[in-house]
């Protein structure tokens, strides 16, 4: 069983606020049942869920999990791509007092294994297959290791003796209602591991009163309402996913778009078919949207509000994607621990969405200190702490949270950035992310954010490559547009005439056909600072 490590002094700071109104995660799809139940509320690959129906299959889930020994405090995991079935184990979950625990489906072995056996579940739902791969197989492989697993649960076809299909775990559970259980709002309802770029991956973990916060504040900053329609292609085994995917839509009383596998032009059929009113999501499901070269065939007049993270958003992105989507467009900064503690929105001018990451959310507290912890002044540059109603309850894994929290109890982010004096915060890098050139400290980030308008380049990532004097050079890592020919010096001559400083120039170009991602879509720079360690790029003539 999982333990919580909530601060007194957090839980009773976020109480009296009000931020935290003692709701249920799930108690929202039971009103919705109650007052809409024919409204639609999830579309998954034609098919389609009313929240009567949502809500009883969680019911039924429910049961059947009280049934197979899953209590207050167990975890269930699943491996599920964006399937309705995934937001159904969710909310099961939780209603029972148990903990959901989302796996990524890129996850592998190494990965899946580590969180299984660490966060000690009893039962995982997964695919039969998904993307060409045999999850089913994968379990067999890895289950002889773990501890505490005892039940598979495969949506789709099970094959083997300690499996069961998602059909037959349900069989003779229709119609039913789990077990009232005791619970409290500063219960443990989410385990979520986040896909760590350099380190093996961190159990983060949440309460019913932590993400039913993060919710509100969201529906407040954007003015949604039951008219709104979720589209969610970002998956729903990520943060982003399980609050704006699974969560959002019932608290609204509208509808969610699901899309389990990523293509632009199926998007825009989807945002047209549904008119779909609003989208959170990575930058790379916002390029592909304005990049399409038939964006204006499609009806996507909808869309209302497009907030943009989880990954580097250029300026530019936001800039062309509010003309060619005619919307709010705005960039949204966050993390698993703190899910969203800044965001742009209709009240700022396009050119602060665009160059920042937005002002705090609500009741979100944000500051900037140096190496010391001393805070800092507007425009100075130093490591972003976070605080708030939103903001985890701490790591499974309990010495992870030596280093998280300050001793007062801030979050530290890892992410270095500067507020402005109207409270606008942009990042400009992590701490591990700035390139040291001849005792220089420079930001990936700025220069990443002018290749990235370079009519030839489609995704950009800057790190530094060894060097025995210097100790660092720039080196910018690209991905070109298709049909593009891209060459180091005509890269150099372009961010000559957007006048940077030669010292931040590119010494050497790695050209790549896809960029190495974690399962969150953040680029792991880990992998291209190897290739930049091993030379395989073009250098600059001398």
């Amino acid at each position: 069983m999982v333990t919580t490590h909530l601060n007194a002094d957090f839980i009773a700071e976020s109480t009296a606020s009000g931020a935290w109104q003692g709701n249920f995660i799930d108690a929202y799809l039971s009103d919705a049942a109650q007052t809409v139940p024919d409204r639609t509320a999830v579309v998954d690959r034609g098919r389609t869920w009313t929240f009567a129906q949502f809500d009883a299959i969680v019911d039924a889930l429910g049961a059947a999990l009280q049934r197979h020994g899953i209590g207050h405090g167990d975890v269930v995991s699943w491996q599920l791509p964006n399937w309705a079935e995934a937001c159904a184990v969710h909310l099961a979950a939780i209603r029972i007092g148990a903990i959901s625990n989302p796996i990524m489906p890129i996850f592998r072995h190494s990965e899946t294994r580590f969180i299984l056996e660490q966060a000690k579940s009893k039962i995982a739902f997964i695919p039969a297959t998904f993307r060409n791969f045999d999850f089913p197989e994968m379990f067999a492989e890895i289950s002889s290791g773990l501890s505490a697993l005892q039940t598979v649960v495969v949506v789709g076809k099970a094959r083997r003796d300690h499996e069961v299909s998602f059909e037959d775990f349900l069989d003779g559970f229709h119609g039913s209602k789990p077990e009232p259980v005791p619970r409290d709002a500063n219960d443990l309802t989410l385990l979520l591991y986040t896909s760590g770029t350099t380190s093996a991956p961190k159990g983060a973990l949440h309460t019913h009163n932590t993400l039913d916060y993060e919710n509100r504040s969201v529906v407040e900053l954007l003015g949604l309402t039951q008219e709104d329609v979720v589209f969610m292609p970002s998956p729903v085994g990520h943060i982003t996913g399980i609050l704006y995917g699974i969560q959002m839509p019932p608290m609204l009383r509208s509808g969610v778009v699901l899309m389990d596998i990523w293509e632009p032009t199926a998007g825009l059929e989807l945002i047209q078919e549904h008119q779909c009113t609003f989208m959170l999501a990575a930058t790379p499901f916002l390029h592909g949207l304005v990049h399409h070269p038939s964006l204006g065939e499609y009806d996507v007049s909808s869309l209302r509000s497009f907030l943009c993270g989880g990954a580097d958003v250029p300026p530019d992105l936001i800039l062309n994607a509010t003309t060619a989507l005619d919307c709010m467009v705005a960039r949204v900064y966050g993390s698993t621990e703190y899910p969203t503690a800044t965001s742009g929105s209709a009240a700022d001018p396009l050119e602060k969405r665009a160059n920042t990451d937005g002002r705090a959310i609500g009741l979100a507290r944000i500051r900037i200190v140096d190496e010391h912890e001393n805070d800092l002044g507007s425009g100075e540059d130093g490591e972003l702490l976070a605080r708030g109603p939103e903001m985890f309850v701490g790591y499974l894994d309990a010495e992870l949270n030596r280093s998280a929290f300050t001793d007062d109890g801030w979050f530290r982010t890892g992410d270095l950035g500067r507020i402005d004096a109207e409270g606008h915060l942009e990042i400009t890098g992590r701490k591990k992310d700035i390139i040291i050139r001849g005792g220089e400290n420079l930001s990936a980030k700025e220069v990443e954010d002018h290749l990235f308008a370079h009519p030839g380049v489609a995704e950009v990532a800057v790190v530094g490559s060894p060097d025995p004097v210097l100790g660092e050079r720039v080196c910018a890592v690209i991905v070109p547009e298709p049909g593009a020919s891209l060459e180091l010096a005509e890269l150099v001559e372009w961010l000559l005439e957007r006048k940077i400083a030669k010292q931040k120039l590119p010494e050497s170009l790695i050209v790549l056909d896809q960029m190495p991602r974690t399962a969150s879509g953040k680029i792991q720079k880990f992998r291209l600072r190897d290739l930049a360690k091993d030379g395989d790029e073009q250098e600059a003539s001398p």
